[in-house]
C-alpha cells in the first residue's frame, strides 16, 4: 500500500468501550460520547491529510457511484446487509470475519446493498474493512456507516468508494444536515438521514435521498418496532424510508413492508452466523416465498 493510501485509508485509534450500557446512563450519554470522540479523531485526521490534499484522490478506487435509492426501489428483497464486527450494546459480534468473503456473499446472496462500518472504537470497523469490500462488491450500493460530524467525512466517505453517506440527525444541526447533504450531492453521492423520534421529522427535505427510522433508543440500547411503525406515516410519501436495528425474523419485514418500508438494515442477525452470506439467501428465499 502506498503512503498516500495508508493516509486516507487509516482507521482512527480509539478504546474500546468495555460496558457501553453502563456508559449509556452517565449525564452526557453515549451518544455524545461516541459524536467527541468522533470530532477528535477527525481533527487528527485532517492534520494528516488536510482537505485540499485529500481532494486529489477522489477516484482513488475508480468506482462509478450506483444509486442507493434506485437499488432499494427494484430489489425484490430490500434487505442492505451490514458488515458490523461488534456493537456497543452487544460487544463483540464477529471480530474475526473476513470482509472480501463476506460482502462477496452477500452481494451474491441478493442484497439489495450494503452498509460498513467504518468507526472503530464502538464498532471495531476501519476504513481498510471498507476499502476491502469496495475491491470485492461492484454490483450494488455500499452505505459507509459511520458517526459524521464534519464536512470532512463527507470528501473522505467520496475517497473511500461509498455510494452513500448516513447522516444522523441526532448528531447534527438542521443546518450541518443540509450542507454535508449538498457536498455528498456535489460529489456524486446519496444521503440516508437516519431519525429516532418524532422531534428530528423537521431534519426530513428534499436534500435528502432516503429517510431511515432507527429502531434502537441511542441512550438506552432498547430496540423496539413500534418506533418504525409509529414514524412510517408521518415521514413525506415520496420518500423511501427504510428500518433499522432489531430486525430478524420474517414476519416483521413483512410488518413494516405493509407501513410502507422499502429497505430493511440488517447486521447482527447475519453476522452472527458462522456463514453470513448462506444465512442471508436463506432469509431472502424465505422471504420471497411468501
Amino acid at each position: 500500500m502506498s503512503t498516500i493510501e495508508s493516509l486516507v485509508l487509516s482507521s482512527p485509534q480509539g478504546i474500546l468501550v468495555n460496558n457501553p450500557v453502563q456508559a449509556a446512563g452517565v449525564a452526557r450519554g453515549i451518544l455524545q460520547q461516541i459524536c467527541e470522540k468522533k470530532r477528535s479523531e477527525v481533527a487528527q485526521q485532517k492534520k494528516d491529510m488536510p482537505l485540499d490534499y485529500l481532494q486529489n484522490f477522489y477516484d482513488l478506487t475508480g468506482h462509478q457511484t450506483i444509486s442507493f435509492k434506485r437499488a432499494l426501489l427494484r430489489s425484490p428483497s430490500g434487505i442492505i446487509a451490514e458488515f458490523k464486527r461488534r456493537s456497543p450494546s452487544k460487544g463483540w459480534i464477529h471480530p474475526d470475519a473476513n470482509v472480501k468473503a463476506v460482502t462477496s456473499a452477500y452481494e451474491q446472496a441478493g442484497a439489495a446493498a450494503l452498509s460498513i462500518l467504518t468507526d472503530e472504537s464502538y464498532f471495531g470497523g476501519t476504513f481498510h474493512d471498507f476499502k476491502r469490500a469496495r475491491k470485492v462488491v461492484r454490483g450494488i450500493p455500499i452505505l459507509r456507516k459511520d458517526f459524521i460530524v464534519d464536512e470532512y467525512q463527507v470528501h473522505q466517505s467520496k475517497v473511500l468508494g461509498a455510494d452513500v453517506i448516513l447522516l444522523i440527525a441526532a448528531c447534527l444541526t438542521k443546518d450541518e444536515v443540509s450542507r454535508f447533504a449538498g457536498i455528498a450531492h456535489e460529489l456524486g453521492l446519496e444521503v440516508l438521514l437516519e431519525i429516532h423520534n418524532e422531534n428530528e421529522l423537521e431534519y426530513i427535505t428534499d436534500v435528502i435521498d432516503v429517510v431511515g427510522v432507527n429502531n434502537r433508543d441511542l441512550t438506552s440500547f432498547v430496540t423496539d418496532i413500534e418506533v418504525s411503525l409509529k414514524l412510517s406515516d408521518k415521514i413525506p410519501a415520496h420518500f423511501v424510508k427504510i428500518s433499522e436495528s432489531g430486525l430478524s425474523d420474517i414476519e416483521t419485514v413483512k410488518k413494516l413492508r405493509r407501513a410502507g418500508y422499502q429497505g430493511f438494515l440488517m447486521g447482527e442477525n447475519f453476522m452472527k452466523m458462522s456463514e453470513s452470506g448462506k444465512a442471508l439467501k436463506e432469509f431472502i428465499q424465505s422471504l420471497e416465498k411468501l
